[in-house]
């Protein structure tokens, strides 16, 4: 492996970025270079600032910098120790159009994603024109750095309709991880403007087998800003890795967030249909060495109750609401245990912090979910929750 290290002739020109291990600082190769070598390194480490395209984050330098220049020395270093970093990139950049309607590349999603090379190390914008786009689509583990660019909220829609009662080529049903109208594996995704959405009809509590995921993230370090999540039951697959939601709208009537992520939701709007009961998020953790959670930040609940806040899918279930407005739609108590005995006081990490509204005083009905002080709160506010320093730019924070 190699160590790129910077040195552009143009300004602010990006390049990729160094992500080491445990997302710390590098530092371990350079300690083996020439002093000389080491003295630029700092130099340059000092003048660079951190900004984003296409919602991934790059490495700029203000004066002279880095552009593909290798120094055979780091990278013998580099070889010769445990601690380099797992990878660098991504370099470059690649624009790839979609429009329904034939204007661009490609007429479907999955089309261009399905254009992006295996072990993609540059960042892809596609970026998807006005239009609903009735497809299902997959972002395979192998293509990381894509970004899905729409016209707006309300004007670019991917959907599709799958339930978990529904059947596969298989023959067996699909199962709710499988229902999803587009579902990412792949690091370092990101969206903005674009709505996802499943059109499957709503079910009436107790009905089996029809939850019906919009979107499924898997991936780590998965950006969303300004995005619009519509379903039912189990709409927002939050799976797995880190994830930081900005403005988005998620829309739905039980179990709307669902999953093991480790997630940030800021500013976004949690709109509830439930017509008899409903909830809002179910958290998967199931061990205290998880660090895995939902935190919601500044917030606001809407829609039809009566609904629970959180419910504990897992035993270790961790969700924190802070300066977070509810609607008069929460259900007495606010929070569920899910059968889980266990949960009350000693599992579940049930949490809330200076919210407010007609419905708060129902968030802090169980005498087992915490009302938190500042102190307590304060790792749940902010983007290091998701170990956001090294991947969210200050700007889309």
């Amino acid at each position: 492996m190699e160590l790129i290290v910077s040195i552009s002739k143009t300004f602010k020109q990006p390049v990729g970025t160094l992500v080491p291990r445990n997302d710390e600082p590098f530092i371990s190769a350079q300690a083996q270079l020439t002093p000389e070598l080491r003295s630029k390194y700092f130099r340059l480490a000092r003048e660079k600032h951190s900004s984003r395209t296409f919602g991934k984050a790059f490495i700029y330098t203000s004066n002279m910098a880095i552009s593909a220049v290798t120094i055979s020395a780091a990278a013998q270093a580099a070889n010769s120790t445990k601690h380099h970093p797992k990878w660098i990139g991504p370099v470059g950049h690649r624009v790839i159009t979609v429009d329904v309607n034939g204007s661009g590349e490609f007429k479907s999603v999955q089309a261009a994603v399905d254009s992006v090379p295996e072990r993609n190390r540059m960042n892809v914008l596609i970026q998807i024109s006005a239009g609903c786009y009735i497809e299902k689509v997959t972002v395979p583990v192998s293509k990381p750095y894509i970004t899905f660019q729409g016209a707006g909220r309300d004007r670019t829609v991917i959907e599709w309709h799958d339930r978990a009662c529904d059947r596969g080529a298989n023959g067996q049903q699909l199962r709710t991880y499988q229902t999803a109208s587009v579902t990412v594996f792949a690091n370092y995704f990101s969206a903005r403007n674009i709505s996802f959405k499943n059109t499957a009809p709503a079910p009436l509590p107790g009905m089996q087998g029809w939850q019906a995921a919009a979107f499924r993230i898997s991936g780590d370090k998965a950006y969303f800003s300004g995005c619009g999540f519509y379903g039912a039951q189990d709409t927002l697959c939050d799976d797995a890795g880190r994830h930081y939601f900005k403005e988005c709208y998620i829309e739905g009537s039980i179990d709307f967030i669902f999953g093991n992520g480790r997630s940030l939701y800021k500013d976004c709007e949690l709109h509830s249909i439930a017509t008899r009961f409903g909830s809002i998020a179910a958290h998967d953790r199931k061990s205290l060495d998880e660090k895995t959670g939902f935190a919601f930040v500044r917030c606001r609940v809407t829609g039809t109750g009566p609904l629970y806040v959180g419910r504990a899918m897992g035993q270790y279930s961790r969700i924190v609401y802070s300066f977070t407005y509810f609607d008069d739609l929460v259900a007495h108590g606010g929070w569920d245990d899910w059968d889980h005995i266990s949960n009350k006081n000693k599992t579940a990490f049930f949490g809330v912090y200076k919210c407010w509204g007609p419905g708060a005083a129902n968030v802090r009905g169980a005498s087992w979910a915490r009302e938190l002080d500042y102190e307590s709160a304060h790792p749940f506010l902010v983007k290091s929750f998701v170990n956001g320093r090294h991947w969210i730019a200050p700007s889309d924070a």
